[in-house]
């Protein structure tokens, strides 16, 4: 292969030849006005050698760059340009075109390739979102609408008032008997620090290498526990290792007395707030499966107008001045109205907030480089007035009727 040097020196040759024939041409054109079949062929001949040459210098020198960049020839796309300054056809035209012939040229470019003629479709990559895309996430309400305070034991004792029976009476200055004897009934409770907790097996070098992917699965651990101590503290059992839920210590809705005519969820709602008032509490907070407070939005008129819902703007959840919690933790169909605010009926006492613990103590995770990430927390959950709290149901009324 010619080197740019020896390129170089035969373009200049050509260079030369060219100007002599220009000299030559000029000289034919003031004498005959015209130039000769034979110098009009050299001529085209000489510029179509330049063009030819002047192609094969800039490839040279393309060449040349490359392996000083690189230390040796890659194998690396034809870009499109390349293409087209190697096309036979294009270099005749280039050399036609520097000596004022020619208007235009036209070749169809196809994809890139590689120096070998392979195609290069590999070298297209395809777009990466960066991170993980995680499911839904349930907006976590109950444990917000309560009372929080710290405890640094393992239970949680308290004292209850069940029973109050109040003689006070009007008495004369100087009683000739005994003044009135009430009398008030104490019991001892306790509630039981619960530990939530899961953990998952993981690759060392997964966590190591993949930082994103280390705070991902905090996350989602976090998110389990969170998830787990919601329906915990809303409809934990109290048997055995569960704690004891809001709905499972809370009284049984019954109608007070009141008179309904063709009863909705939202008398019934009523009536329960009504409930928690004669128990001497005030209720502030209802909490409803999303599909029952759906329903109780969509309310509309008999000439169907919404109700109170404007569905041109932000509602927020509210019914008779309480605030309203559409959470999945509750089942649709049930409810539960009380006075979950102030720590006077209830109260979540924090033993240890969530933490996260890696381990590798066991022999076969050792020598297989795996981790276990623990995450747990440890709380519990206190009733002082089960009264204050009313749960129950739908039934009975119309499905039709909100």
């Amino acid at each position: 292969m010619a080197t740019p040097e020896q390129i170089q020196a035969a373009l200049d040759k050509i260079s030369d030849q060219v100007k002599t024939q220009a000299e030559a041409a000029e000289k034919e054109i003031k004498a005959h006005a015209k130039l000769s079949e034979e110098t009009r062929a050299s001529v085209d001949k000489l510029l179509t050698q330049q063009g030819e040459l002047q192609a094969r210098l800039q490839s040279a020198e393309q060449l040349v760059a490359r392996l000083e960049q690189g230390g040796g020839e890659a194998v690396g796309p034809k870009s499109m340009g390349d293409q087209v300054v190697e096309n036979d056809d294009f270099k005749a035209w280039a050399a036609r075109a520097s000596g004022g012939g020619g208007s235009k040229f036209h070749m169809d470019v196809k994809a890139v390739v590689t120096s070998d003629g392979s195609s290069a479709g590999d070298l297209i990559v395809p777009q990466r979102r960066e991170g993980i895309i995680a499911p839904g996430l349930r907006r976590l309400t109950i444990r917000d609408l309560l009372n929080v305070v710290r405890t640094t034991s393992n239970s949680v004792e308290y004292v209850r008032e069940t029973g109050f029976t109040n003689n006070a009476a009007p008495v004369a200055e100087n009683p000739s008997g005994i003044k009135p004897e009430s009398n008030i009934v104490f019991e001892a409770d306790s509630a039981p620090v619960v530990t939530i907790a899961h953990w998952i097996h993981a690759s060392r070098q997964v966590l190591s290498d993949v930082p994103m992917l280390r705070s991902y699965i905090d996350g989602r651990l976090r998110y389990g526990l969170k998830l787990k101590e919601e329906d915990q503290l809303l409809k934990g059992s109290g048997v055995g290792l569960n704690i004891n839920g809001l709905v499972t210590q809370a009284t049984t809705y019954a109608n007070p007395g009141v008179i309904v005519q063709a009863e909705t969820r939202i008398d019934r709602l009523r009536l329960a707030l009504l409930q928690v008032e004669l128990a001497e509490a005030w209720a502030d907070g209802i909490v409803l499966s999303p599909i029952d407070w759906a329903a109780i939005e969509l309310t509309k008129t008999d000439d169907n107008a919404y109700l109170f819902a404007n569905p041109r703007g932000i509602a927020t959840p509210a019914l008779w001045g309480r605030n309203v919690v559409p959470t999945q933790a509750m089942d649709p169909g049930e409810f539960l109205a009380g006075a979950f605010g102030g720590g006077i009926a209830a109260e979540v006492h924090d033993r240890e907030d969530v933490n996260v613990m890696v381990a590798t103590q066991d022999d076969r995770d050792f020598v297989k480089n795996m981790v276990k990430i623990l995450m747990e927390e440890r709380l519990t959950l206190t009733v002082y007035r089960p009264e204050a709290f009313v749960t129950g149901d739908f039934e009975g009324i119309d499905p039709e009727v909100p």
